[in-house]
C-alpha cells in the first residue's frame, strides 16, 4: 500500500501543471503573436468602449509606431471621448503624414463640424470626398452637411445697423425708452 500511493499520485500530475485542472489559467505562449492593437481597438469602437479602445491604440503606437493609421484610430477614439482638441491634433497629424488617408480626413472634417469651423470642414470633406473617389456614403453625407453649414451661414448685411436703445428720465420717476437710428 505504501507503494502504491506515490505511484497514483504521480499519475494525477502527468499531464503537468494545469492541464486538467479548470481552476488555472493556461499559461502563456511567448512564441505566439498577439492580436493586432488596431484591430482590437476597432472592434471594441464598434462596441462602443471608447476608453478601452484608446488604450489599446495606445499599445498598437507601441507595436507599429505613430503611423497615419495609428494616430488617426487616436483620434477617432479621442473624438468620441469628446475630447475635440486632443482628436484634432492627432488628426491633422495623421493627414500631415498620409493625405490621401480618408479615415483621417473624415474624422478630421468630423471634429471641425462639431467645432463649428464650417468652411475648413467643407474643405477637408471635398478633399476626402475627391481622394475617396465619391465611393463611400458617409463622405458624400458629410460633405452635403457641411456645404449646407456653409450656405446657410447669416453674414450681417453692413448696411443694416440695429438701433441703439437709451433710457431717458422726463420728470420724476417717468423714463422713455427712445432709440437711435
Amino acid at each position: 500500500m505504501a507503494l502504491i500511493l506515490p505511484l497514483l499520485a504521480a499519475c494525477t500530475f502527468a499531464g503537468g501543471l494545469g492541464a486538467s485542472d479548470p481552476v488555472r489559467a493556461p499559461g502563456l505562449n511567448s512564441r505566439e503573436e498577439g492580436v493586432d492593437g488596431l484591430l482590437v481597438g476597432h472592434r471594441l469602437m464598434e462596441a462602443g468602449e471608447f476608453e478601452l479602445a484608446l488604450k489599446s491604440y495606445l499599445r498598437a503606437a507601441a507595436q507599429h509606431g505613430m503611423n497615419a493609421d495609428v494616430l488617426s484610430a487616436l483620434g477617432s477614439a479621442n473624438l468620441q471621448l469628446g475630447r475635440l482638441g486632443q482628436a484634432e491634433t492627432l488628426l491633422r497629424r495623421a493627414v500631415e503624414m498620409d493625405p490621401s488617408f480618408v479615415p483621417a480626413l473624415n474624422n478630421l472634417g468630423v471634429v471641425l463640424m462639431e467645432q463649428g469651423k464650417y468652411g475648413e470642414a467643407r474643405v477637408v470633406f471635398q478633399q476626402a470626398f475627391q481622394v475617396d473617389s465619391g465611393q463611400t456614403d458617409s463622405i458624400r453625407e458629410n460633405l452635403r452637411l457641411a456645404i449646407a453649414q456653409t450656405e446657410n451661414a447669416v453674414y450681417p448685411d453692413p448696411e443694416y445697423q440695429e438701433p441703439r436703445y437709451n433710457l431717458v428720465r422726463r420728470g420724476y420717476g417717468e423714463y422713455v425708452l427712445l432709440t437711435q437710428l
